[in-house]
């Protein structure tokens, strides 16, 4: 006789193809584990974050599709429908708002498809949810999702967890070359995705050079286009830093938690070493700490001095009361004594 799968049908997250959003989505992912541990959660991803989704408790596993911008590929929207199809999702929760992003769940014909209205996506989904634009933080709009119509939004919403295993740290550390020798490693990020959000790769250069003589090791990460930001720095420090950016956000993800602390822009791996864990120094200029920030516990929150009027007026303005801010006006002396106070305290 053949046994029956009880399993409850599985419920498929749609969210942002940004690292940020992406980690933060996984705060959805416990609301709804609290509500149903036993049903299934996966989640739409680009090629980009899909390594992410290994390290997150309660996700079964990223559909990765990746999809040009600016166009509609109907036929890869409806390859992808067919693959959702298989899957039989009782419900798809798209975060985004765009129209096309429902339209692979309305293909697939999955019977609940929740979002706001965002561009008219009446038909697309069917379970039309208003009042997006009144909800402050990026985190309140995606978690509204997970929840009743009526629902009010939890105090607290649960953090996000990047859990990488201890001996996946130590077997890319020995294939690197990096096995621990006693010394402090921090990671930096100098990358961003914005105007004005990334700290001067000089400033990055003359905290490497410090850090070194203080003993350290710096890993600098991310993508490609922070390879010459790495070569500026490595001048500086000198064998002390490592040239660590590449392709794979994996490598990133496991050299995070690898560190004893983290130097970030206001970015996607900032949000990255919060929910591993990793003690973070985040440096912010042009956008608003309240909105962006990690909703994991951080080391530090670094901005330039003399403007709290308008740190306290981007709660209700948002960016533009802080978008005259320079990240360059944070200097590296409070950056260098922050990390050295940061790298004293036990872990």
């Amino acid at each position: 006789m053949t046994e029956i799968d009880q399993t409850p049908a599985p419920i498929l997250l749609v969210t942002y193809v940004w690292i940020g959003d992406f980690v933060r989505s996984h705060s959805v992912v416990r609301v709804l584990k609290e509500q149903n541990p036993d049903r299934p959660i996966d989640i739409l991803s680009s090629s980009l974050c899909a390594p992410l989704a290994d390290y997150m408790p309660g996700v079964r596993k990223a559909i990765v599709a990746d999809f040009p911008r600016r166009s509609l590929p109907l036929g890869l929207y409806r390859q992808l429908a067919d693959r959702l199809r298989d899957e039989f999702y009782v419900q798809a929760i798209v975060m985004l708002r765009t129209w096309k992003s429902a339209l692979a769940p309305w293909l697939a014909n999955i019977p609940l498809r929740t979002g706001f209205v965002g561009e008219m996506r009446y038909g697309l989904l069917n379970d039309i949810r208003r009042g997006e634009r009144e909800l402050p933080r990026m985190i309140d709009r995606m978690g509204a999702l997970a929840l009743l119509p009526a629902e009010p939004l939890p105090a607290e919403w649960p953090l996000p967890q990047l859990m990488v295993p201890a001996d996946e740290v130590a077997s890319w550390r020995t294939s690197r070359g990096l096995a621990p020798d006693g010394r402090k490693v921090i990671a930096f990020a100098p990358g961003a995705v914005g105007k004005g959000k990334a700290w001067p790769a000089g400033h990055y250069a003359k905290l490497a050079s410090a850090l070194a003589k203080d003993g350290h090791i710096v890993w600098v990460l991310g993508g490609p286009s922070e390879t010459a930001l790495a070569a500026e720095i490595k001048a500086a420090g000198g064998d002390a830093v490592h040239d660590l950016t590449g392709n794979d956000l994996r490598n990133a993800i496991i050299a995070l938690a690898a560190a004893d602390a983290a130097v970030t822009n206001d970015s996607g791996l900032m949000h990255v070493a919060a929910a591993i864990g990793t003690p973070t120094i985040a440096i912010f200029g042009p956008t608003s700490p309240w909105h962006w920030k990690p909703l994991n516990p951080v080391a530090a929150i670094l901005e330039p001095p003399g403007d709290d009027a308008a740190s306290e007026r981007a709660r209700k303005e948002g960016n533009d009361a802080v978008a005259h801010r320079r990240t360059a006006d944070v200097s590296v002396e409070t950056v260098l004594e922050t990390t050295r106070t940061v790298l004293a305290q036990p872990r």
